[in-house]
């Protein structure tokens, strides 16, 4: 009998009813009335506030409202627009084929900002080869646990393996959003988890610098941030339909 090479994550301390706290919120989220009739909008809404947030993470940050209003061009800014618009499109792609979908993500990332011979070319280093074929094995059904502890080790694994030149964050965080769009956890692209890490940066670095130890204690603390980021998320969509509602 395989054992699912994930299934461990959910044994740690507190993890498991993290995981299920962070999807019933998301569920009660899914439930606002304006995703009825108003539902294209607030999806173009997350889409703004995700890449917005994830530029700030990358230490790119800009006043939303300039960058709905377009006088914003500040390439790592374009680069996030770019890849939260073409993460829709991607999602078939992802578990069939997610190391394309990574370079992919990466020529959209990282365009404007690295040469254009290393866009969509990870580093060449064997570790990172081979920690790659063994996201893209999990991405393609190699693991059956929560897609959101999925994503949330993809999210790490990115941030942490930095296998692109330049602004290898979005990728990242792309990345992560593509396994909640692909899994049908998010399809309609949502929950805007990046908001939530965001608004909780100094606990997503550290978190994230726990992960890279591999340790129990290192991967609890980043699965429960990435949690509490899907709260937030979360409550960010239910923020955002009152808004649309008030307004219509």
């Amino acid at each position: 009998m395989t054992i699912d090479p994930l299934a461990p994550l959910l044994e740690l301390a507190d993890i498991a009813p993290a995981v299920e706290r962070a999807r019933e919120r998301f569920d009660q989220a899914l439930r606002h009335r304006a995703l009825r009739r108003h539902g294209g909008q607030v999806a173009a809404e997350v889409s703004l506030r995700s890449a917005v947030a994830s530029a700030a993470l990358e230490g790119y940050a800009h006043d939303r409202e300039a960058v709905r209003a377009g006088t914003v061009t500040e390439p790592v800014l374009q680069g996030a627009l770019r890849v939260a618009g073409a993460l829709p499109g991607l999602s078939e792609l992802w578990p069939k084929a997610p190391r394309q979908a990574l370079a992919k993500l990466h020529v959209l990332a990282a365009r404007d900002v690295v040469a254009e011979a290393e866009l969509g070319r990870p580093v060449a280093d064997p570790v990172v080869a081979t920690r790659l074929d063994g996201l893209a094995g999990l991405a393609a059904g190699g693991t059956k646990v929560s897609p959101l502890v999925l994503a949330a080790v993809v999210h790490g694994e990115l941030l942490n393996l930095r296998p692109f030149a330049g602004p290898s964050g979005l990728v990242a965080r792309g990345a992560a959003r593509l396994v909640l769009l692909s899994s049908g956890f998010d399809p309609r692209g949502l929950l805007a988890v990046d908001v939530g890490h965001q608004q909780r940066e100094p606990e997503y670095v550290g978190s994230a610098g726990a992960f890279a130890t591999g340790t129990p204690d290192g991967l609890r603390s980043w699965l429960r941030h990435y949690m509490t980021a899907v709260e937030v998320g979360a409550d960010q969509l239910t923020a955002i339909g009152d808004e649309i509602l008030a307004a219509a």
